[in-house]
């Protein structure tokens, strides 16, 4: 893409796209005009089309990637082109049901922190299920970010660049002084190959899948489980839903909702309206089949 593709990095840069959202709007946009081998400034609506359906139909995306993916070139061409009309006319992809996130046991968190082989990934991910941050966030903590007086930890590279602070539990904070007197990390509290950069989540997800592996879980589960199981896992104890909301970063309480469908001490908790009915609770021996 060339000098298009520049131009495109820098209108992600000025709309305060988080990294991750920047890297995978210029592959998409890579893979598109590489579909074609030519350059999108030379491509259109039908090209667009064309190149979704075969999205669809013949790579058989997840909706989530199909979405990205349509996301990516929407902004191509309405910001960086500025011709909106490649892109108005075609069909916003529908939203589909969205299964149940995978929640993992207690048992099941405990086999998968003993399961790493590095204090640097051990603890990441023990951060992640101790406070719900996603995994780009985790990566981009500053060792200046965990607040031991107030027991709270700054969340800068949250999502949609809207800053917030996290719980610090006194467990956590005991694992990270441990964490921090073996790798004295000065400036990100978990660096990546060099000291003056974090470590990349891409590394990060890596390390992860072995330890999942290594820990013998089947499920389906990625780092971004962590928060989901922080998420129900502090439901489950009572936690307010509006509390939460604001642990987690959500814009709106219904994402935040979502969660309760899977709290399965809040399930159980509740009482059948069968149960409050007056009278027996079984039929009579007559009348049993």
């Amino acid at each position: 893409m060339g000098q298009l593709h520049d131009r495109m990095a820098q209108d992600l840069v000025l709309r305060n796209f988080s990294p991750c959202t920047r890297r995978n709007y210029l592959l998409y946009c890579r893979k598109f005009a590489a579909f074609f081998r030519r350059s999108p400034a030379d491509l259109g609506e039908a090209e667009v089309r064309a190149f979704l359906v075969h999205c669809i139909e013949v790579r058989q995306l997840s909706y989530e990637s199909y979405r990205q993916i349509y996301s990516a070139l929407k902004f191509l061409y309405t910001v960086t082109l500025h011709r909106p009309w490649h892109v108005d006319r075609i069909p916003c992809p529908k939203n589909r049901v969205r299964p149940l996130p995978v929640i993992l046991h207690g048992d099941e968190l405990q086999s998968l922190f003993a399961a790493f082989t590095s204090p640097k990934f051990r603890v990441l991910f023990m951060t992640c299920y101790a406070t719900g941050l996603r995994i780009s966030e985790a990566c981009h903590l500053q060792v200046s970010d965990i607040d031991s007086k107030r027991m709270l930890i700054r969340v800068r590279q949250a999502k949609g660049g809207r800053e917030r602070y996290s719980l610090l539990s006194p467990r956590l904070l005991q694992v990270l002084r441990a964490y921090w007197l073996l790798e004295r990390p000065a400036v990100w509290l978990f660096p990546g190959a060099s000291a003056a950069e974090p470590v990349s989540a891409d590394f990060a997800r890596q390390a992860f899948d072995r330890a999942r592996r290594a820990a013998g879980i089947t499920k389906h589960c990625t780092p971004h489980t962590l928060r989901h199981c922080f998420a129900t896992h502090l439901l489950d104890a009572g936690t307010d839903l509006v509390v939460l909301q604001k642990l987690l970063g959500h814009m709106s309480i219904r994402t935040t909702s979502r969660y309760t469908q899977v709290s399965t001490q809040r399930l159980q908790a509740v009482v059948s309206p069968l149960d409050l009915l007056p009278g027996p609770q079984t039929p009579p021996a007559g009348e049993r089949g």
